[in-house]
């Protein structure tokens, strides 16, 4: 009986560790992600980010995206994108150039700026800066676009 309750509480770890790291995944590929949004109806959230240098940022990371209610919601409705302009982390030469273009063709100037769009890449909100009120406050802006 000991080993059974053993293996079954084993094979429970294994399985919530597993559905964590599917919670709320984060992409750096664009057109893949966008084709994503309009297979599954979502909306398609752009993270424009200096992940490694930007204290706003992290902070934005912190108290909104790592949150367990936001990846919930993120789950069902959004697909997610960082677009990022790290000072340290290396990156492949296609992902800066793509970041670059998204970075023109929606005059980002500071970070973290927030771009949502629809399944056909009309922005429907816009975030510039960091801004309190945790997940709940994001959200309810989400929600407001859709």
């Amino acid at each position: 009986m000991k080993t059974f309750l053993r293996i079954l509480a084993a094979g429970s770890a294994v399985l919530l560790a597993v559905c964590a790291a599917n919670a709320a995944d984060w992409t750096e590929n664009y057109p893949s992600a966008l084709a994503q949004a309009k297979k599954e109806h979502k909306l398609l959230l752009l993270d424009f980010t200096g992940s490694d240098w930007c204290i706003w940022c992290k902070r934005t990371d912190k108290e909104v995206f790592d949150t367990a209610k936001f990846k919930e919601y993120a789950d069902k409705n959004l697909i997610l994108v960082k677009v990022d302009f790290p000072e340290e982390r290396k990156m492949p030469e296609s992902v800066k150039a793509q970041n670059e273009g998204l970075k023109d063709k929606y005059d980002i100037q500071g970070f973290p700026t927030l771009i949502v769009l629809n399944p056909h890449e009309k922005v429907v909100y816009t975030q510039v800066g960091y801004k309190p009120g945790g997940p709940e406050a994001l959200i309810s802006n989400f929600a407001s676009a859709n």
